[in-house]
């Protein structure tokens, strides 16, 4: 059976969230006003990542605004090399999943992973199986977090621009040999000839670029490129699509899919894109990790966190928290320490739910960012009314208690609000070592 979105029920759902017009909700979405109609259109099919953004926005289980739809629609799949809608993405419902549960390593796959971090990514991809020759990264304090946690890892702590020119086989023991795998999140950069097709001399100077560069000189069979979920509205689209068809002109078969940490064994609502690229003379299509049965809260992870430093509230900002209740934000205070609270946001309409949010025990949380108290992205203790500590930081993070994080405090946060959830890593990659695996017969 197919489904299409109930507009009325949306409506409904919009007011509750206090989004007053089908404009503000393509406003929050990134998507123009035309493409929130297309969305909302009784002829659409409610299976791609937009979708899962509405939901997401709405806060609501995609079968409160959906209905059964008569019929059946032919859809046309993208293929690689055909543009994709501004904001979509293949990360649909007829996507192929694999149960990493009875995935195992047929060997060590060796991998090098860039732009490391504090090792969320590395760690997932260690439990999943494999073994890292390399882990580039040039921030001395995630850097450090490394080496004293892997005293074993070969951490070449570089600028990614000086690795790339040299050649990342100069820093891999013995040259690395034949490398499986390639990781890394790099940063989203707008080019600057939108609208032309471009080659990879086109985007010199970008992260990108040196991520593409090494890719090309490793020639591993399968690449794995994760990013935040705007990296599919940047420039309209076109950034995106500029990297897929740089990928696909190097010789990999290239598919993205969004996914949601809290799928995989992870109290948060993050989400993340990822961008696989299996090599052309590898035969095996990708999977996704199937998604998990239990979804966790943070009653589930905060339990007998050790104890660890944290930042405090300023007196008068810890008054305006304490009127707030757990799931609670700015609405529910009292309308003049909203406005003095708020100041001109109070004004610019929204629903803007991450301003004096605290937590609840019984929801997953809310995206971490690398500080615990910003204004528009506040998250408070659901008991205590302070931010989140380092330790209680890292467990929603997915991070083993053992993972030590070095640095100052601010630096700590920093690293981890950064990282890549290790549960959702494990899941990732385990997925990943099922294409290798099947690769080797």
């Amino acid at each position: 059976m197919e489904y299409a979105i109930d507009r009325d029920k949306v409506h409904r759902v919009m007011e509750k969230c206090a989004i007053k017009t089908q404009a503000e909700l393509a406003d929050r979405m990134g998507i123009t006003r035309n493409q929130m109609s297309v969305l909302l259109s009784s002829k659409s099919n409610p299976i791609k990542s937009c979708y899962q953004k509405l939901f997401d926005i709405l806060s609501v289980d995609p079968m409160e605004v959906m209905m059964p739809k008569s019929g059946r629609e032919k859809r046309e799949p993208w293929k690689p090399g055909k543009k994709r809608p501004s904001g979509c993405t293949e990360d649909d419902l007829t996507a192929e999943f694999v149960d990493t549960s009875k995935v195992k390593a047929k060997r060590p796959y060796r991998s090098v992973e860039l732009f490391a971090g504090a090792g969320g990514l590395a760690l997932g991809l260690e439990q999943a199986g494999f073994w890292a020759t390399g882990l580039v990264e040039i921030d001395r304090y995630a850097a450090e977090t490394l080496r004293v946690n892997r005293p074993g890892w070969n951490v070449i702590e570089e600028d990614i621009v000086k690795v790339a020119e040299n050649g990342i086989r100069n820093y891999l023991p013995d040259g690395g040999g034949e490398i499986d795998f390639v990781s890394g999140g790099y940063p989203c950069q707008a080019f600057s000839y939108a609208g032309k097709k471009l080659g990879m001399e086109d985007v010199r100077g970008t992260m990108f670029f040196y991520f593409a560069k090494i890719v090309e000189q490793l020639r591993p069979k399968v690449f794995l490129a994760e990013n935040v979920r705007g990296l599919l509205t940047h420039d309209h689209g076109r950034t995106l699509q500029t990297m897929v068809d740089i990928y696909e002109a190097m010789g990999y078969r290239v598919e993205t899919h969004l996914v949601r940490a809290v799928d995989y064994g992870v109290a948060q609502k993050r989400e993340r894109l990822l961008i696989v690229g299996i090599r052309g003379d590898i035969g095996v299509k990708y999977c996704l990790p199937k998604v998990y049965e239990r979804k966790l809260v943070l009653r589930d992870v905060l339990q007998d966190v050790p104890p660890s430093e944290g930042e405090r509230y300023p007196l008068k900002k810890e008054k305006v928290l304490r009127l707030v209740p757990p799931g609670g934000y700015w609405r529910d205070l009292p309308d003049e320490v909203a406005r003095e609270y708020m100041g001109k946001s109070y004004f610019s309409g929204g629903g803007r739910t991450g301003m004096a949010r605290r937590i609840s025990w019984d929801e997953p949380c809310l995206t971490l960012t690398c500080s615990p108290a910003q204004k528009q992205t506040e998250r408070c203790h659901p008991d205590e009314t302070r931010p989140f500590t380092v330790r209680e930081y890292a467990r929603i993070q997915s991070f083993p208690d053992d993972w030590k994080f070095s640095g100052a405090v601010s630096q700590q946060y920093k690293q981890i609000g950064n990282a890549v959830p290790v549960e959702l890593a494990r899941a990732v990659g385990l997925s990943i070592v099922d294409v290798l695996n099947r690769a080797e017969g």
